[in-house]
């Protein structure tokens, strides 16, 4: 049976004391929940967030990695480094890295297969634009991007892989899919897993939805039958909204 994983995207968001205010809201709620949560922080905070969570069971995650353990990239953290803070999850593939970062299927792959080697747990995301969906090509993109994200990822792995179905034109709108079309999209994509994998595999891996999850929706998203999830953005960043959302 999958457990439920809801995970908190801060993105660009919160200085260290803010991290750790939330953090200490959020720790005696947290511990009354059987679902897994998980806040992906910025990589400033994340080293104090660790701290802050100490006893609980709320998991650390980043908002993304590089695919090489070192070298000349500026501005980019490796996995080590990530390992280094504590972290868990890493998000990879979020459509604001795909659209304003110039992240293609390829670079994801590559980060995928980074983040397993090192022990760290991908939350990789897959998901259409607007112009897309109008197009009825839904389908079509999130099964390329998820086999393409996958590509030379054995079995033994891609169990150990969270998927996240974020719709691009519900980020940050206040849209959302309906709970019975993100269910549908979600369905298929376990589908293609299932076709690559196996039933069994397929079964395994937890699939969240992601794109303007509150607490007003996250009830009826969550009573979905193959929605295992939330990926949330901005209602993570108030304790009293997010865990509205935990103990849906």
């Amino acid at each position: 049976m999958r457990i439920p994983i809801i995970a908190g995207n801060w993105k660009m968001h919160n200085t260290i004391d803010d991290a750790v205010a939330l953090v200490k809201e959020l720790k005696g709620e947290v511990a009354k929940t059987d679902v897994k949560v998980v806040l992906c922080c910025p990589f400033t905070v994340l080293g104090e967030v660790k701290k802050a969570l100490e006893g609980s069971n709320i998991a650390l995650g980043a908002q993304n990695m590089h695919w090489e353990d070192y070298g000349a990239y500026t501005g980019e953290t490796s996995a080590d480094m990530l390992k280094d803070h504590g972290v868990d999850y890493v998000i990879i593939g979020h459509s604001e890295r795909r659209q304003y970062f110039n992240e293609t299927d390829e670079t994801v792959n590559k980060k995928v297969k980074k983040a397993l080697e090192k022990g760290l747990i991908p939350i990789l995301c897959v998901g259409e634009t607007l112009e897309e969906r109008e197009s009825e090509k839904t389908y079509e993109i999130v099964k390329n991007q998820t086999l393409k994200a996958l590509e030379n990822i054995e079995k033994s792995q891609v169990e150990k892989i969270v998927l996240a179905y974020e719709p691009i034109w519900a980020i940050g709108t206040g849209k959302t899919a309906s709970p019975e079309d993100a269910n549908a999209v979600i369905s298929y994509i376990r589908e293609v897993l299932k076709e690559k994998y196996g039933e069994e595999t397929s079964e395994i891996i937890p699939i969240q939805y992601g794109g303007s999850v509150k607490a007003a929706n996250a009830t009826e998203i969550m009573n979905q039958e193959d929605i295992d999830g939330a990926l949330v953005g901005g209602a993570s960043l108030k304790a009293e909204e997010f865990l509205a959302i935990v103990n849906f």
